[in-house]
């Protein structure tokens, strides 16, 4: 190598280190490398070493979101398995995750039993809302509604709404899993309404629209709220088997196979006739 194009290499790592671009800086020398054994072109290297530099500032949103929006785990769409939940059309749910629905500040409701992915998905559209640098938030509907009576008993209930109404997104999680008081439900009603056509929901639920007026204790108040929702939304149901269940079929077939061994023998030496 020659000095001059060493010289010219320092000057790109001092530039990228100046104009803050670490993923780019970190990636730099590998990009050099190939670009020296003739493995990249030079439009090719441009796109790695921007690709670099966007994958860091992607994860670092990540980051700050998993701490800021109280996000359970992290949850992607590639790690979704379409193939064992075929109610799902792939296509609508990547299509949601073009985000899209959060510029025209639409809702999303999964609807479907426990253990089908409604969590997983509606998570890995709150990462994709942050790493395109929105911001969200996540609550399960109980600890959402816990959250708006503690702020009502300091008197600071109108400030708490404010606030869960500035993420681009919002996720409510497991709704009907566990029930609420009425006067808990107003308290949602009032959230959802406060964010009506200014911010995107996500909500999912283990029931059909039918019954939110027996998990809100109200059925003029749960039409009011869906109503509300369904003015702009994309509703998913998936209906299908239980991801956690599917890992314990073995174990579970092997048990009914080892009782229906034991029973067996039961039932036929209760058939065999008795001699005198």
């Amino acid at each position: 190598m020659s000095r001059a194009t060493s010289q010219r290499r320092d000057q790109i790592r001092t530039m990228l280190a100046d104009l803050r671009l670490p993923g780019a800086l970190e990636a730099v020398d590998e990009i050099l490398a190939d670009i020296d054994g003739g493995a990249l072109t030079a439009s090719e290297a441009i796109e790695r070493l921007l690709s670099a530099q966007i994958s860091l500032r992607n994860n670092r949103r990540l980051q700050t979101a998993m701490r800021s929006s109280r996000l359970p785990a992290v949850k992607l769409l590639e790690q979704f398995d379409f193939a064992f939940q075929p109610s799902i059309r792939r296509e609508q749910i990547e299509s949601l995750h073009e985000l899209g629905f959060i510029k025209r500040k639409e809702n999303v409701v999964f609807l479907g039993p426990p253990g089908v992915g409604k969590t997983h998905l509606a998570i890995s559209l709150a990462i994709a809302a942050a790493q395109n640098g929105r911001r969200v938030y996540y609550g399960t509907l109980v600890s959402l509604i816990e959250s708006l009576e503690q702020a009502r008993a300091a008197g600071q209930l109108a400030r708490r709404l404010r606030v869960l109404s500035h993420p681009a997104l919002l996720i409510v999680d497991e709704i009907g899993y566990l029930p609420v008081s009425r006067d808990g439900a107003v308290l949602f009603f009032q959230l959802i309404n406060t964010r009506y056509e200014h911010a995107s929901t996500v909500l999912t639920s283990n029931k059909g629209f039918e019954e939110w007026g027996e998990i809100l204790g109200d059925d003029v108040m749960a039409a009011a709220l869906i109503d509300r929702l369904m003015h702009h939304c994309h509703v998913v149901n998936i209906r299908g088997n239980s991801y956690r269940m599917r890992e314990h079929t073995d174990l579970w077939q092997t048990i009914q196979d080892k009782q229906s061994d034991e029973v067996s023998p039961r039932r036929r030496r209760r058939k065999e006739p008795q001699t005198a």
